[in-house]
């Protein structure tokens, strides 16, 4: 290998797997030098890849036996065809978050450059999936009147191209009275390791379902309720707010829940029946596309399917959409054959997370070496 000129070096390495190019990290200065630079982490992110590269990470929780306690998983799996998941490492237990019963409210999100957020709303970790290290984002410090109640309705995950930082938004309600509320803006700044204030825009109300909160081309999106249902837009390079508009066929008062994906590389709106009610409901879910993003005229309604009310999750190799029942169970739905299949991977009802990743060698960002990088240990 010695002999090798460095490019083709490179043009090897960045082919290969995360877990084989940190045991080539291990093996000499010259091959570590490059794996660790920037340039060639950039190259690897960016490498051409296809639907074989990617991954799901399902976190679930399960009620343990000890005073209604709840513990909370990672599971990294991979399947070659139809949706035999099989892992590629050991579950991992998470860490830091609550262990109530409002594990059903924990967030995944990302990915954003192979990194992903998962927050309780007030403690939040960023980590990468295929290093498995992980680090706490500070809470945020700042307060609210006295009197006054916050409920936090939306948490976002970006990068900023412009300023090379990674950043967290959260969003908040602040009321004194549930009649009179007003939304607050928060925003982390990775490189300084600080929280601040974002005055000065006027922001909607949000709100959550499971698969509510995506990044796509640098903007983050929630629901939100501007007279209308609107996705609320949150450009991670200018900081502003946008609201882009639905397909004329969804609005409050259809009665069903909204999720957001990517389909075919296009930002893919999912309109499905609330699960909440205890008789089945006949409505259909209906799959919108949006073919020019930001351009509400553009939606395009793929198809429309008949489910039992379950809730999205995530759309695997453009083709499966992941569901999870109201028992818990992890379902995939096969969009091209109309097929239903109950999977054996279940989790605490509500509890289930989904993202689609490939592996990145992206560092946990910090601005300095004292910030403690932890691992995440073995189920």
């Amino acid at each position: 290998m010695k002999e090798l000129p460095q490019d083709v070096v490179i043009y090897i390495f960045v082919m290969l797997p995360v877990k084989s190019l940190l045991r080539f990290k291990c093996t000499c200065k010259t091959f570590c030098h490059i794996i660790k630079s920037s340039t060639f982490i950039n190259l690897h992110l960016n490498h051409t890849t296809n639907f074989n590269d990617e991954l799901v990470l399902l976190k679930r929780s399960f009620e343990t036996d000890e005073y209604k306690f709840y513990k909370s998983i990672l599971s990294f799996l991979f399947a070659k065809e139809d949706y035999d998941f099989k892992p590629i490492s050991p579950d991992v237990e998470i860490p830091h978050l609550t262990t109530t019963a409002a594990c059903v409210c924990h967030r995944l999100i990302g990915p954003c450059n192979g990194l992903i957020v998962l927050t309780d709303s007030l403690t939040t970790i960023v980590f990468n999936p295929a290093t498995l290290k992980y680090r706490l984002i500070p809470p945020c410090p700042f307060g609210i009147p006295r009197g006054f109640r916050r409920s936090i309705s939306g948490i976002g995950f970006g990068f900023d191209s412009d300023a090379n930082d990674y950043k967290v938004v959260r969003l908040s309600e602040v009321y004194k009275e549930p009649c009179d509320k007003e939304m607050k803006v928060d925003i982390y700044d990775f490189s300084v390791d600080s929280w601040r204030e974002l005055l000065g825009q006027d922001v909607p109300f949000v709100f959550w379902f499971p698969c509510a909160e995506i990044l796509y081309k640098r903007n983050f999106h929630w629901f939100a309720f501007a007279d209308v249902v609107v996705i609320l837009c949150f450009d991670m390079n200018t900081e502003k707010f946008h609201n882009m508009g639905m397909p004329d066929a969804c609005h409050f008062d259809d009665g069903k829940c909204y999720g957001l994906v990517i389909l075919f590389k296009c930002m893919t709106l999912i309109c499905y029946p609330d699960p909440k009610p205890s008789s089945p409901t006949e409505k259909l879910t209906d799959i919108w596309i949006m073919k020019e993003y930001g351009e509400k005229e553009s939606w395009m309604k793929r198809c429309s399917i008949r489910l039992l009310p379950e809730s999205p999750l995530a759309v695997w190799k453009d083709e499966i959409l992941l569901l999870h029942s109201k028992m818990g169970h992890l379902m995939a739905y096969d969009l091209n054959s109309n097929e239903v299949q109950e999977l054996d991977l279940h989790g605490y009802p509500e509890s289930l997370r989904i993202i689609i990743y490939r592996e990145s060698l992206t560092a946990i960002p910090r601005n300095n070496d004292c910030i403690e990088l932890q691992n995440f240990r073995c189920n």
